[in-house]
């Protein structure tokens, strides 16, 4: 079985708020493309400095293993390798066969996505491995009377995906943490959504901890900053008395870290209780 590896192409870009930007991806290698639901992850490959393409291992040369794909990635020569950073597809139009994917434009520091995206123009390639039963964790909604959606503004395309799933009727909550009241946007779907935007940095945990959440069986989603996640999760099940199962969560970044650092033992642990299912 071939892997999910392609290069994919810019076809527009537009400006969501002033500090997110949409890219439209299109190209002969998204024929056939499919998402199994929201909340769908893909890496993408960023090349490095003087060249216009990713340089990238054949996904035929793998044999379908994953590992060995990455295996011969890892191998490329550092100065050659493309950057990697996952993100998530914010939306797929079958009929034009294109794919949208959000970039928040960081202040400050920039890395090489960041940079990357402010200079975005049609005709561009990017590389892209996924979306891919090796790094998915499907979410169900609906199974429980509410649902809390909770993250920064690295969650917003994701939980937009999220919202626009919500079945008709859900009963549902996001807090959402963005820098100003600028970056807001629209969240449009069939759950009766009520949503708090937190203008500021660090009021996301104090704001969940303060709601006064539906009574009922919940169902929790969280994603944003990897430290905050966990003192979300941590306050949700041995505070509020979620079940763990009912708990998806990510850490999305981590603060003074990038995807190039080696994880901490705090990255590790959160990675055996997901895969663990909670």
């Amino acid at each position: 079985m071939s892997l999910p590896v392609r290069h994919v192409h810019v076809t527009a870009v537009r400006r969501v708020t002033p500090r997110m930007v949409r890219v439209t991806f299109g190209g002969e290698a998204l024929a056939g493309f499919a998402l199994a639901g929201p909340d769908q992850q893909v890496k993408l490959y960023f090349p490095k400095p003087g060249r216009a393409t990713p340089v990238l291992p054949e996904p035929d040369g793998a044999d379908g293993d994953v590992m060995r794909w990455y295996a011969a990635y890892s191998a490329i020569p550092e100065d050659e390798r493309p950057w990697m950073r996952s993100y998530t597809v914010r939306a797929h139009d079958p009929r034009r066969g294109t794919i949208d994917i959000d970039f928040v434009l960081h202040d400050g520091d920039e890395g090489p996505a960041t940079r990357w995206a402010r200079a975005a123009r049609p005709g561009d390639t990017l590389g892209m491995f996924g979306p891919s039963e090796a790094f998915a964790r499907p979410v169900v909604l609906g199974r429980a009377d509410w649902t809390l959606l909770a993250g920064d503004q690295s969650a917003l395309p994701a939980l937009g995906t999220l919202v626009e799933a919500l079945p008709a009727g859900q009963r549902a909550v996001a807090y959402i943490e963005v820098p100003d009241a600028a970056e807001e946007q629209p969240l449009i779907g069939y759950g009766e959504l009520t949503v708090h935007w937190l203008h500021g940095e660090g009021l996301l945990l104090d704001a969940v901890r303060a709601a006064r959440l539906p009574s009922g069986t919940g169902y929790a989603w969280l994603a944003g900053e990897a430290g905050v996640v966990r003192a979300l999760r941590r306050h949700l099940v041995d505070e509020r008395g979620l079940d763990k199962r009912s708990v998806d969560f990510t850490g999305y970044w981590r603060r003074r870290l990038s995807q190039d650092d080696a994880p901490t033992d705090a990255d590790l642990a959160e990675a055996r209780e997901r895969s663990a299912g909670g």
